[in-house]
């Protein structure tokens, strides 16, 4: 965002993006900016990665020892970082030690810089709080997400046709994200599960990783995510 700009412009931005977030009022695209799209992260030069990113996640974890929040790489493609940023959003693990705080900053930590504070507000509300937590341990919950489709909304489309020159940044996309959350765990001695269908909406923004070798791929950043079954259509 401008740091230039008037007082009033910015707050008009930051409650656009809020109303985008809910799938509202796509028109008011036409006179103000998106707040948190305006600008994209510059390319970014650094030497060429080795690794490939993580494979996704559709089951539960197993074994003994179940593995803390892995990390969501930032590499592969706009998709594939949407996917993995809608894994890691839903899959946690009450019996390993770690807490919501602990899976709610793999997901801030690939937060684009300026969005880092709001966007930490948008997954506390995916997450259960510290007591829901504490019941869950106690029957020992696990969830994981399914997802069934995944597109560009409509709405989306809509709101960059509107949008002035320079107002989305060269990157930026939403993904609404239709699946199945899952949980299971013990209620007294017996193995118990539950799942429901969600949709949601996830915004981010990718540029181009720069080597010496070229163009090498694709950097992504996690822009904001819209309230839970309230998606972009």
């Amino acid at each position: 965002m401008d740091p230039t700009a008037p007082a009033d412009d910015r707050r008009r931005r930051r409650v656009l993006i809020a109303l985008i977030a809910a799938g509202l009022v796509l028109a008011l695209l036409v006179s103000v900016g998106i707040y948190g799209l305006l600008r994209g992260p510059a390319p970014r030069t650094e030497p060429a990665p080795t690794g490939t990113a993580a494979p996704t996640i559709t089951a539960p974890p197993t074994g003994t020892s179940p593995a803390g929040p892995a990390p969501v790489s930032q590499l592969g493609g706009p998709e594939t970082f949407a996917r993995q940023v809608a894994q890691a959003l839903f899959g946690w693990d009450t019996t390993n030690g770690y807490g919501p705080a602990d899976y709610a900053q793999v997901i801030v930590d690939v937060a684009a810089g300026e969005e880092a504070d709001v966007l930490a507000g948008d997954v506390r509300a995916y997450l259960p709080g510290a007591e829901a937590w504490a019941q869950l341990r106690q029957h020992q919950t696990r969830q994981w997400l399914s997802i069934q489709e995944m597109f560009v909304p409509e709405a989306w489309e809509t709101a960059t046709s509107q949008a002035a020159p320079g107002q989305i940044p060269e990157g930026a996309v939403a993904y609404t994200i239709e699946g199945t959350r899952h949980r299971d765990g013990t209620w007294g001695t017996e193995p118990v599960e539950a799942s429901r269908p969600i949709v949601f909406t996830v915004f981010i923004v990718c540029a181009p990783v720069v080597t010496n070798r070229g163009i090498t791929g694709t950097h992504c950043e996690l822009l904001r995510l819209s309230q839970l079954d309230n998606p972009l259509r």
